[in-house]
This record gives C-alpha cells, sequence and structure tokens, in this order.
C-alpha cells in the first residue's frame, strides 16, 4: 500500500499458502472459543435448541414432588369431608369411613360395619360396674392407666344444652337412628354444644336444614330439621351460641323438633349420656 501523493511504502505484507492457513486455523480457534464461552456462560444457552438445563429439570423435579403431595393432602381432606357429609346426610349412601378408606388405599371390599352387633353379658356388665366404682374417687393423673370411660368423660364434661325440651325419640342405632328428636315451644333458638367450626350447612329433602358443627377431640354435632339457619359452612361458634331455629322442615319430619346427633371418632354415640335435655 502508497500514499497517494509520494508514492511513500506504507504497508506491505506477503500473502503465501502457509500465512492464509495460519489466519484461517486461528480465526477458528477464537470462533470456536468464542461459541463455548457463549453457552457456558451466558443465559444465551437457554435459547439454543435441544440444551438441557440441569436447574430447569430440578425445578420440575421439585415442583412434581410438591404436586403429588398436595394432591394426597387434597384427597384426604376431601375423604374427611366426604365423611362428615355423609354424617350430616344420614349416611345415604349407605357407606361409612372405613370402607372409604379402604377402598382408597387398598382397593379391597371390606366388611360394613353396620351388620356387626355385639351384645354384653350380665357378668360383663357387672365386672365393668364394679371396676369402674372401685377406681371411682382414685387420684390418677397417668393417662396410660385411667380407663377409657373415665377419660372420655373428663374430656366432654361442659357440653351444653342444644335445645331445652322432651326427647320423644331416643338413640338407637340398631334401627339407624343416631340421634335424639328434642320436642320444644316454636320458635326457639338452637345452641352450639361445643366450641367449633360449622362445616356443612344447608338444605335436604329428607332432614330439611341441616348444619353439623365439627369439635375439637373428634367430635362432631348434627342438627337436623330446622326451619332456618343462622351460621353458614366456615364460621367458628361458641358454645351456647345460636345456630339455627327449631322447625320441622324435610320429608322425614313429623313435627316441629331438633333431630340432634352426637359423633366421636367417626361413630356415633347417645347424646343423653352426656347433655341432660
Amino acid at each position: 500500500m502508497f500514499d497517494d501523493e509520494s508514492f511513500e511504502e506504507k504497508i506491505s505484507f506477503r500473502l503465501s499458502r502457509m500465512n492464509v492457513f495460519v489466519v484461517v486455523v486461528s480465526l477458528s480457534f477464537f470462533l470456536v472459543f468464542v461459541t463455548t464461552y457463549i453457552i457456558a456462560f451466558t443465559p444465551l444457552r437457554e435459547y439454543i435448541p435441544g440444551y438441557t438445563d440441569l436447574e430447569t429439570k430440578r425445578s420440575v423435579y421439585s415442583l412434581q414432588r410438591r404436586a403429588d403431595s398436595l394432591e394426597r393432602v387434597f384427597d384426604q381432606k376431601q375423604l374427611y369431608f366426604d365423611n362428615i357429609r355423609r354424617i350430616v346426610m344420614g349416611y345415604e349412601d349407605g357407606d361409612d369411613s372405613l370402607t372409604a378408606v379402604q377402598q382408597s388405599f387398598r382397593n379391597k371390599p371390606s366388611v360394613k360395619s353396620d351388620t356387626i352387633r355385639y351384645t354384653r353379658s350380665k357378668e360383663d356388665s357387672l365386672l365393668r360396674m364394679e371396676f369402674e366404682n372401685t377406681e371411682r374417687f382414685n387420684l390418677m393423673t397417668e393417662g396410660s392407666i385411667i380407663p377409657e370411660s373415665r377419660r372420655r368423660a373428663m374430656g366432654i364434661a361442659n357440653f351444653f344444652v342444644p335445645l331445652k325440651g322432651t326427647v320423644t325419640n331416643k338413640f338407637n342405632p340398631a334401627q339407624r337412628h343416631f340421634g335424639v328428636d328434642v320436642v320444644s315451644r316454636p320458635n326457639e333458638a338452637i345452641k352450639a354444644t361445643l366450641e367449633g367450626v360449622v362445616v356443612f350447612a344447608d338444605w335436604t329433602p329428607e332432614k330439611g336444614y341441616v348444619i353439623g358443627i365439627q369439635h375439637a377431640g373428634n367430635f362432631l354435632s348434627v342438627y337436623k330439621h330446622n326451619s332456618v339457619l343462622l351460621r353458614r359452612e366456615g364460621d367458628v361458634v361458641r358454645a351456647g351460641e345460636p345456630i339455627a331455629i327449631i322447625g320441622q322442615g324435610g320429608e322425614l319430619s313429623t313435627g316441629p323438633h331438633l333431630h340432634f346427633e352426637l359423633w366421636y371418632n367417626a361413630s356415633p354415640i347417645n347424646p343423653e349420656d352426656y347433655i341432660s335435655f
């Protein structure tokens, strides 16, 4: 290369096969190095088709495990609320929680618990009475040596009377009557027997307006044949707080009364053993 005015030589170079080869190889190595650096250390690698990101795989795996755990917890909660709904509806589907759990997790048929009949002999009842009277006034604080009957009574000693009146139909599981019917004056307020959360509050064709309350200690109270409900699902109520008005709603009602049920660990118990109506 020469200057246009003085024709003085400025730059000179000579091309040869070796020089061209060296330049091309050096340029190729430089391009390979730059490309490798971009792929390995910059976010642009995510836009390359077929490139796998290990961090993305870890995130997907973690999210999948969380989704599986949430699905399992949701199924358990749904089974729990379905069991409460069956109790409130009066076992209309003819199934119980034990059968549902076995079918869900074991997929095996099970025997219905309502077909089992337990009978106590006279000697067994006398022995139980003698044992309970013997330890009745003992001062025991160890939970493992307190009889089940006394331990349960100690935990449920503060029931509030839901409705003052006359019991016209008593607790009779053999006839699938899992509660008591209480007759009182019209428009009387029905009160919560214990503090808890309303888990069911709706109208049913057979039972009228029904409300169910979940309490601490696996207790559930159910109030049926109401004319008006004063609380909704999710409400927190205290013992003695009005929750409904007495009525005769539903096809199975013959007059204004309250059908009251008390459940413990998904099993019906006699409300008159703990409450004086």
